[in-house]
């Protein structure tokens, strides 16, 4: 009983850092190491990244994961801060109403309270239809509700990723006008345009849906100071922060083979008795 009130406030702190002055700020993690850094810096919620976990996990993304594996690494992520914590869920690895009940019910068990779900069928690589990604952010509420969870849905929408069928930028605009207020009615709490860059349309998105949206860091989106100044809520990184990890070990172990990078090594301030400190908190 304890577990499920600490969830249900944990699920309420996350919706009111939605309501804050302070634009939320996401470095999307992979693990418990990256979940309990985040916490030591002083975050206020952990989120993880789809592409950032199957990677590491040797799985390419788009829930080319097991699902009983990744519930596994989300529910050691989640016992292993007492901050909220929000998974990207992608499609919700269900194609059908049943296997999104059971999927999103093991999920909260895990001690998740927020997902992001997207109207993407991996299967066929097509957008769903509004009316059925609307009926699945309906039955994600209602489950959660009955669980007595205040599960925070951020609705992913893939608009932008279909070009083709949406071929220009009224269109597209259009489009996610559309999903956004669809979402919104069945429940969604924040609405992300994935790939969205175009500050005009981001603004419009922020006027017409009335909720938080959220935006993905990508070359070519407004700054940070910018998209704060137009009302974007939240802002994740996405896959960006263990590519800027790979990188680093990258550069590195391409220095070594010089006989280089000796100084990088030792002179690194992360310890081993600060990572000690992180798990051993």
């Amino acid at each position: 009983m304890n577990n499920k009130i600490s969830q249900q406030d944990k699920a309420l702190q996350f919706h009111k850092l939605h309501q804050s002055n302070d634009m939320l700020i996401l470095p999307n993690i992979w693990d418990v190491l990256g979940a309990r850094l985040l916490e030591n810096l002083g975050y206020k919620v952990v989120a993880t990244a789809s592409a950032a976990i199957a990677f590491t996990h040797g799985y390419e993304d788009d829930e080319k994961m097991p699902y009983t594996y990744l519930l596994k690494v989300f529910k050691a992520i989640a016992d292993s801060v007492s901050l909220p914590v929000t998974v990207d869920l992608e499609s919700g690895y269900a194609y059908d109403h049943n296997q999104l009940q059971k999927n999103i019910q093991s999920l909260i068990e895990t001690g998740i309270v927020g997902i992001n779900i997207e109207d993407t069928n991996h299967l066929t690589r097509s957008i769903l239809p509004i009316k059925l990604q609307s009926q699945r952010i309906r039955l994600i509420r209602k489950v959660a509700d009955e669980m007595g969870i205040a599960l925070f849905i951020n609705a992913r929408t893939d608009v932008l990723l279909h070009s083709r069928q949406f071929t220009t930028p009224n269109a597209q605009l259009d489009e996610m006008i559309k999903r956004g207020v669809a979402y919104k009615e069945a429940g969604a709490d924040c609405f992300f345009p994935i790939t969205i860059r175009n500050k005009e349309h981001i603004q419009v998105l922020v006027s017409k849906l009335s909720m938080p949206i959220n935006v993905l860091t990508l070359k070519g989106i407004p700054d940070l100071n910018t998209l704060k100044a137009l009302g974007v809520r939240r802002v994740s990184l996405g896959p960006s922060l263990l590519k800027a990890a790979i990188k680093a070990m990258k550069t590195l172990a391409e220095d070594l083979k010089e006989y280089k990078g000796l100084d990088s090594i030792i002179e690194n301030e992360v310890t081993s008795d600060y990572l000690k400190s992180l798990i051993n908190k």
